[in-house]
């Protein structure tokens, strides 16, 4: 089963869209287009998904923030996700409304099946629930499971935050090594993972780490506290004998780090969404990474936001969603398709945001 189809309405920036999705899509716009209320979607989704919606919403403040231009003019916010597998295209369906005490709510949660392009069945979860049914462990149906576990199986990943108090640069317990966290806060746990499970993954990392960074010899993934269940990341260069933590590695080289255990990793999630992987990579590094998220699309679905000149001009244009905002204001995205390539080139510049 794969997400082929997003309608998003009523969500921050995003007045209505509705984006084909394929294995590799790159978001591409200026500053304040929409690129970052796309991507915050899928953040609130992963919560839904994980039943403490409502635990995330109270850390975020004000539920108006999510509504396109306030509560006022937007009274709801509906999001479509479309699935296609062999002969059947199936949807899922939420809509949001605000209730007394500023309670987030489901007004409606369904899903539509279809057999061979006709309408077979349709199942309501109902409304007034604060948390989705979907994501319920009581969910029935096979179809319905396999929408709930891809759902599920999304990640948002920014490794924005590599200041020296950020958790990557931090010690991790060594059980937490299924999925890289999204902030690479459990990046040593999954490193020290694959080298003991998976060797060949875990070369490949490393052979990844030194193309881009030559001095770089190995990690060093070393066991503390009373159990042995703490463990730290140190990069260990050639012909020196002392390793470097994590705390002291330059930003750049620490995100590639944690984009190339993402990309690398032996098992991957079902969607993946990288918001500016690009930040503070080398040229070189850049070229590295396009190749990853090629070879990761096979594997996984992936979604990125990007500014940046070098990444976008290593996929082809029919990977690109250009994002702009209309006169009103309103948030647009649209596939690049070839005949205008040209007449978009000259507006924009592909790679000039």
């Amino acid at each position: 089963m794969k997400l082929i189809k997003l309608e998003l309405a009523g969500f921050k920036l995003i007045h209505q869209c509705s984006i084909e999705l394929d294995a590799l899509n790159i978001l591409v716009g200026a500053n304040g287009v929409g690129k970052s209320s796309f991507i915050s979607f899928f953040k609130l989704l992963n919560r839904m998904m994980s039943n403490n919606l409502q635990e995330y919403l109270a850390k975020l403040g004000s539920i108006e923030s999510l509504f396109h231009q306030g509560l006022q003019p937007t009274t709801q916010i509906t999001a479509t996700f479309h699935f296609a597998s062999e002969n059947d295209e199936n949807a899922y369906y939420l809509r949001w409304i605000v209730e007394n005490d500023q309670i987030l709510t489901f007004a409606d949660e369904s899903l539509l099946f279809t057999h061979q392009g006709k309408f077979n069945n349709s199942v309501s979860f109902g409304a007034g629930h604060q948390e989705s049914k979907l994501a319920d462990p009581e969910t029935q149906g096979k179809t319905a499971r396999s929408i709930k576990t891809l759902l599920q199986h999304c990640r948002v990943y920014s490794f924005q935050d590599t200041s020296h108090r950020a958790y990557v640069r931090r010690s991790a317990n060594i059980s937490d090594n299924r999925y890289l966290m999204h902030d690479g806060g459990n990046l040593a746990a999954i490193l020290f993972h694959l080298k003991k499970n998976n060797p060949d993954r875990y070369q490949k990392i490393r052979d990844t780490i030194e193309t881009v960074f030559p001095p770089f010899e190995d990690f060093i993934l070393e066991l503390s506290g009373s159990s042995k269940q703490i463990i730290t990341l140190k990069l260990k260069e050639k012909g020196i004998h002392k390793g470097f933590a994590a705390a002291h590695l330059s930003e750049g080289l620490l995100r590639m780090i944690c984009l190339t255990t993402l990309l690398l990793q032996a098992e991957l999630p079902a969607i993946t969404v990288i918001e500016e992987p690009e930040l503070g990579l080398h040229p070189r590094a850049i070229n590295l990474l396009a190749d990853m998220l090629n070879i990761a699309s096979q594997s996984t679905q992936i979604i990125i936001s990007t500014h940046s000149v070098e990444l976008v001009d290593q996929f082809a244009p029919e990977r690109t969603i250009i994002v702009e905002r209309d006169y009103q204001g309103v948030s647009v995205f649209k596939r690049l398709p070839h005949a205008p390539l040209e007449e978009w080139l000259e507006k924009y510049s592909v790679g000039e945001f």
